[in-house]
């Protein structure tokens, strides 16, 4: 085994020049893609007022240019580590692809085909631009010394924002929920409340962790929280109370309880769950099991219109049941577009459905929201085989997955490619694999016997690449 490692790493030192170039170009493709995602074109702001015939079907030229010259660079980084990209693919979650192509075939049945392909089309620049990061470093924990630096800029670049151009940076609206909202950099309220909780839950994770210098943390963790308590969103605000929480239960709990955080997970899983199908009242008693969250959020039993919404999306729901309408065709705002009968109906124009679960059936039926549940399932699975080896980092992915399965209730993040969350929770499915594939290579040299020495046999060459901050 020593000398394997000897070996390794001799062979990695002949690399160095090669790979950083590879890394400094790679995480310029990962800030420019979360920038395309999170900033508006231009910095038009009004464009994002909800004002009918704003929201452009398609990008500018530049923005198209963009996207393009991402899908090239990620696919060109992707192919100079062929080798590693193609073990990596074997231990991604599958399910991640087989909604990839049910995305793809959905052209045919599409409502509005040339949407859903261009859809599609950045649904692979996403993944492959995580899958460069992925297989450009060695670094355990790459993901989240690369986000962290960048959302704690775009938060601080925020903060600035809202005092040089407040006009631009905070809400203008008279509507009770919107009234002295910020939104900073981002198109709205509730994209810089999701940006400010992962960063959040993110510098909390580092503190509990030793991955960074105690002001440092302070100073990001204070950053981010102004601006989550600022935007408002009290979505993304819940959301991150309850991943604190669970980040302390899977990273502080006592020794004799450890063995029940497998359980632990499975009944927050379960019970998240049954919080879904109550908030699209599809379960009886749902008054009941929703009065404590509006209780919390402050938001009525409509979740601030949000139940009008949905009805309207479970109606169009039922014209296509199975197979739905085309991944990202219904939300285009064209004049005959099915979702103009929300300006019909609603007199306002959402964007989105307001809840992840059910625009995924929307897009795809009662198929792609299978894909969903097993991804989640294949997700929650991969999650705790890395938290059995590398407590951390496992637990750093159960508590991002769970802070999504709560955003969702209320916000349209799955697989959505136009929100920055679809962007992390991409790169956070594809870390998984990476720390998968370098288990599944050290496990041959871990001691022969019980399972449990292989696993602590695996993760001891994993553990000697976890970087810290000087």
């Amino acid at each position: 085994m020593i000398n394997r490692l000897r070996s390794r790493a001799s062979a990695g030192a002949a690399e160095p020049p090669v790979r950083e170039r590879s890394s400094i170009g790679v995480i310029i493709a990962i800030w420019a893609l979360i920038l395309l995602m999170i900033i508006p074109e231009g910095f038009d702001y009004d464009v994002q007022n909800g004002a009918l015939g704003l929201i452009p079907t398609e990008g500018s030229p530049f923005s198209r240019t963009m996207w393009l010259l991402l899908l090239g660079s990620s696919l060109g980084l992707t192919l100079s580590r062929s080798g590693v990209a193609l073990k990596l693919l074997r231990q991604i979650n599958p399910w991640l692809f087989v909604f990839m192509g049910l995305a793809a075939f959905s052209a045919f049945w599409s409502i509005d085909p040339e949407v859903t392909v261009r859809r599609v089309l950045r649904l692979v620049t996403i993944v492959l631009a995580a899958m460069s990061l992925a297989v450009t470093s060695s670094q355990t924990n790459r993901f989240q010394s690369v986000l962290r630096p960048l959302l704690t800029t775009l938060l601080v670049a925020s903060i600035i924002f809202v005092i040089v151009a407040p006009e631009l940076a905070i809400m203008q609206s008279d509507r009770p929920e919107l009234i002295g909202a910020w939104r900073g950099l981002t198109t709205q309220k509730n994209v810089l409340g999701s940006l400010a909780a992962i960063s959040l839950i993110l510098w909390v994770h580092a503190w509990l962790n030793n991955e960074s210098r105690g002001w440092v943390v302070l100073v990001g963790a204070a950053v981010s929280a102004i601006c989550l308590v600022n935007s408002r969103s009290t979505s993304s605000l819940m959301a991150t109370a309850f991943s604190i929480v669970l980040m302390l239960m899977l990273l502080r709990s006592p020794p004799g309880l450890r063995r029940y955080l497998p359980y632990l997970i499975g009944l927050f899983a379960a019970t998240l769950l049954v919080y879904s199908l109550a908030v699209l009242n599809l379960v009886p008693g749902s008054d009941l099991l929703l009065s404590p969250i509006t209780a919390i959020t402050g938001k009525d039993q409509t979740f601030s219109g949000r139940s009008a919404i949905w009805a309207v999306l479970n109606e169009h729901i039922s014209y296509r049941p199975w197979l739905g309408s085309g991944f990202g065709a219904y939300w285009v705002q064209t004049p005959d577009s099915p979702s103009m009968d929300m300006v019909r109906r609603l007199y306002f124009y959402p964007i989105e459905g307001h809840n992840g679960y059910l625009d995924v059936i929307n897009d795809l039926g009662a198929v792609g929201g299978l894909c969903l549940v097993a991804y989640l399932v294949a997700f929650l699975r991969q999650g705790l085989k890395i938290f059995a080896a590398l407590r951390p980092q496992g637990a750093l992915y159960l508590v991002l997955i769970f802070e999504q399965l709560v955003g969702n209730l209320s916000e349209s993040r799955w697989f959505n490619v136009l929100a920055f969350d679809f962007v992390i929770m991409t790169l956070v499915t594809v870390s998984m694999g990476k720390n998968l594939l370098e288990l599944r290579q050290s496990r041959p040299a871990a001691p022969d016997g019980a399972a449990r020495g292989t696993v602590k046999g695996a993760a001891r060459p994993l553990a000697a690449r976890w970087r810290r901050p000087a």
